[in-house]
């Protein structure tokens, strides 16, 4: 066994992709032929997979670690894996995995550098433009077009193929590693990417791809904000974009819909690579996003760190694994959570964690061995009144004036906006307890949008009780990780 040869491992980690959006999940308008086709022939793709918290640096120290997000306080943008925590990233590294990293960050300490986790951190070798062409097209303050990071198209010099971005950069550069793997050493590639992130902007010949006829309807906004996160309800009023018509909204969906089909045409050149230097088979491919868009539903876009709709929780999760794990591709409905694919790796690859942690691995229900995997999953986020240090009060949402600035303004307030508030989702139910203010509770049978919520409703009483109970259940099976090596006490 210690002989066997490690697969490669590819991370293709998105930013901001909805679960929704993807051709063989049924969307009529989504352009995702590359991952559609990967799907159809080797890998499996996971209907209910979902995020631990809504926003980029919670969730990917989470699902790099396999911890839940109240593990070690990972509950902000700024409060990243310290050096005595565990990454997976590093644990292939000393597993004689040479990984490369190019891409963003969100993981890791910037003061604490990157040699802990990977061989080789690629920069651009080659100029590269300004995400989005530099254009917000954002018009005055008072402006209803001013916080809704739409762009549009972006505009490329005569005679370029694409709008040569980081995120272009770092696919070219992951295809030369490709084509020049190590000769000695299994690669892991984490190519963590900005796009579908916002702003809305993209180039064509993607941005001209979109279907606006086959647009499924946007999520509306409720006739009353009394039940909905007052978090929800802040930032509706503070983007100003009540007077977006329905043909406005299809226009910046359509662009969301743009920048993933952009994305889809990057995977597929990887894979391609892949094929073509004889690495496909003996390669298993992870292609997931940290969290979801609200691209319109409830009339905002971008995200929150405390609310849970499914457009943010609900994320795509393909894998593909090397040829010698034997699958039935196609799409699976089992519950699974982001915890899982550091699992999955471990699985897949022999390496033993020297950490506790509480994902499961995904392979038995890629082989078909068994169908349930999870009768619920978890999404967390917030903060305490008392935690000043947790309201992200950073140089891009301070002034009016900046781009994330509605956002910003409602995790600096002192009421219940930022409260802290925890999803627990089984197939049938959602239930999000806040601790400052009223809980929610979704059928999402007969109300899938969740726009109804039916807390204060006495028939769903029992259900209340059972899904608090199941919380609770979470908390106390998660609520710390005893580490795998012992003290000596004498």
């Amino acid at each position: 066994m210690e002989n066997k040869k490690k697969p490669n491992i590819i991370i293709f980690n998105v930013d901001q992709w909805r679960g929704d959006l993807l051709g063989h999940m049924g969307n009529p308008a989504a352009v995702t032929p590359h991952l559609d086709k990967i799907v159809e022939t080797d890998a499996v793709s996971f209907r209910n997979a979902f995020c631990q918290n809504p926003v980029c640096t919670p969730s990917r120290c989470s699902f790099m670690s396999g911890w839940y997000p109240h593990v070690r306080g990972h509950r902000t943008m700024y409060h990243m894996m310290q050096k005595d925590e565990p990454v997976l990233l590093k644990t292939l590294k000393e597993a004689g995995y040479y990984v490369w990293w190019g891409g963003r960050n969100d993981l890791v300490p910037a003061e604490n550098g990157f040699d802990d986790y990977c061989n080789e951190k690629y920069e651009p070798r080659r100029e590269t433009k300004n995400y989005f062409g530099n254009d917000l097209r954002r018009g005055n303050p008072e402006d209803d077009t001013y916080y809704s990071f739409y762009v549009g198209e972006i505009e490329k010099e005569e005679g370029e193929s694409h709008y040569h971005d980081p995120d272009w950069e770092n696919v070219m550069g992951a295809i030369d590693f490709i084509k020049n793997p190590p000769a000695d050493k299994p690669m892991c590639m984490y190519l963590p990417l900005l796009y579908p992130h916002v702003p809305f902007g993209v180039e064509s010949p993607w941005y001209e791809m979109i279907d606006r006829d086959k647009m499924p309807e946007r999520i509306k906004e409720p006739d009353s904000w009394d039940n909905k996160p007052s978090m929800l309800a802040g930032l509706y009023e503070k983007m100003n974009l009540s007077t977006w018509s329905e043909k406005r909204w299809a226009e910046l969906r359509a662009t969301y819909y743009a920048m993933c089909t952009r994305v889809d045409h990057q995977f597929g050149m990887l894979v391609e690579a892949l094929k073509e230097q004889g690495l496909y088979e003996d390669t298993a491919i992870f292609f997931f996003s940290d969290h979801g868009e609200f691209a319109g539903d409830y009339g905002v876009v971008e995200k929150a760190q405390n609310v849970f709709q499914d457009c943010l929780t609900k994320v795509p999760f393909i894998i593909k694994p090397p040829s010698s794990v034997d699958i039935e591709p196609g799409v699976r409905d089992s519950l699974v959570e982001l915890v899982d694919f550091t699992a999955t790796v471990e699985d897949l690859t022999e390496v033993e964690p020297n950490h506790f942690h509480f994902g499961k691995s995904l392979v038995p229900i890629m082989k078909g061995e068994k169908q349930r995997h999870r009768d619920a999953v978890f999404s967390e986020g917030g903060r305490l009144k008392e935690e000043i240090h947790c309201n992200e009060d950073g140089p891009m949402n301070r002034n009016p004036s900046d781009l994330y600035w509605p956002r910003g303004e409602m995790q600096r307030s002192q009421g219940p906006e930022h409260t802290k508030a925890t999803m627990v989702r089984t197939e049938k139910y959602k239930y999000i307890r806040r601790l400052d203010e009223k809980d929610e509770l979704y059928d999402l049978e007969a109300d899938p949008e969740e726009t109804i919520n039916l807390i204060d409703d006495a028939s769903y009483k029992e259900i209340v009780i059972k899904l608090k109970e199941r919380m609770l259940t979470f908390y106390q099976e998660t609520c710390d990780v005893v580490p795998l090596v012992q003290n000596k006490r004498f």
